[in-house]
């Protein structure tokens, strides 16, 4: 949805095809914290970040629902290193000393998005701005080719169908939603022992995570996982013993070997312009804005087509 506003916002029609309602996707049981995870750190994945980065901030600052700024500790157990690749994009990063068994801690402040409050908000402005949305699961890409001349795939893990690639494949991750007992400041505990650990407390809740599960694609929340991550956010963030757990969640993030794919392909439909933006991993909400901008440059480039 954000590729639709971001086109529509530059004068293209825009017809957005999608086969699940947002409250059934991925991202809407994501802690969705701006953090540029598992994307490695080259200059455009940077750009990507920096440019998210800066449109939430600036939604903050208007007051966008769901979308504001959070204060965040990471902790870390092995020698502390330099300065993360992503640390230029945020203002304000420092670096700090820790109690044992910590070494260091990275202290920064980022945007933290709501989804569930969020993409109501981003899917009322696709409508005003007159994207059209049309529910229904394609079997190809293909099928669109009579409605546009450019197609815009940002399929997640339906490209490893949609259009064959295999270097797609799905990270389970599994949480859990509990209620908020007066947290303000994000934790992320970068190397426990039993799992990376990050407790995100929102307006009204807490988000605690989290797993890292390449390959699997059971959606079912398992008992055990949830009872190491209980575990592991209580013993990290002692205050979460007064918050009551309310539910527990698994997805599955769309990861891509080679990383986030957002390029041009002539190739994939014969006689019509694709685009593909997938890939993101657990970095979606990170990377979106500037993905999205990067996707309309690329249309801009390839055709002065209007319909896509």
């Amino acid at each position: 949805m954000t590729c639709a506003v971001e086109l529509r916002r530059r004068g293209a029609r825009v017809c957005v095809v999608t086969a699940d309602e947002p409250a059934r996707t991925t991202s809407w049981l994501a802690a969705a914290v701006w953090y540029p995870v598992g994307i490695g750190g080259s200059e455009r994945a940077l750009t990507f970040a920096q440019e998210s980065f800066d449109v939430f901030a600036d939604q903050a600052e208007r007051g966008v629902p769901g979308v504001r700024m959070i204060g965040t500790r990471m902790l870390h157990r092995r020698p502390l290193p330099a300065d993360p690749w992503w640390s230029t994009a945020v203002p304000g990063f420092a670096t700090e000393d820790a109690d044992d068994p910590f070494t260091g801690t990275w202290r920064f402040s980022v945007p933290m998005v709501e989804v569930p409050t969020y993409l109501p908000w981003l899917h009322a402005q696709a409508l005003e701005l007159g994207v059209e949305v049309r529910n229904t699961k394609l079997a190809s890409l293909a099928e669109l080719t009579d409605h546009a001349r450019v197609v815009v795939n940002a399929t997640g893990l339906a490209s490893r169908t949609l259009c064959g690639d295999t270097t797609v494949q799905p990270v389970r991750g599994q949480v859990i939603r509990a209620s908020n007992p007066g947290l303000a400041v994000s934790v992320r505990d970068e190397h426990n022992p039993g799992g990376h650990t990050y407790v995100h407390p929102r307006r009204h809740d807490v988000i605690i995570g989290g797993t890292f599960e390449p390959g699997k694609t059971d959606t079912t929340p398992d008992p055990g996982t949830a009872k190491a991550l209980w575990a592991r956010a209580t013993e990290l963030v002692p205050e979460l013993r007064r918050a009551r757990v309310l539910e527990h969640h698994a997805g599955l993030r769309p990861a891509r070997v080679d990383g986030p794919r957002v390029e041009l392909d002539r190739h994939l439909i014969p006689g019509r312009t694709v685009v593909h933006n997938y890939g993101h991993g657990g970095a979606g909400i990170t990377l979106s804005w500037g993905s999205a901008r990067a996707t309309a440059d690329l249309i801009a480039q390839a055709s002065s087509c209007a319909t896509v």
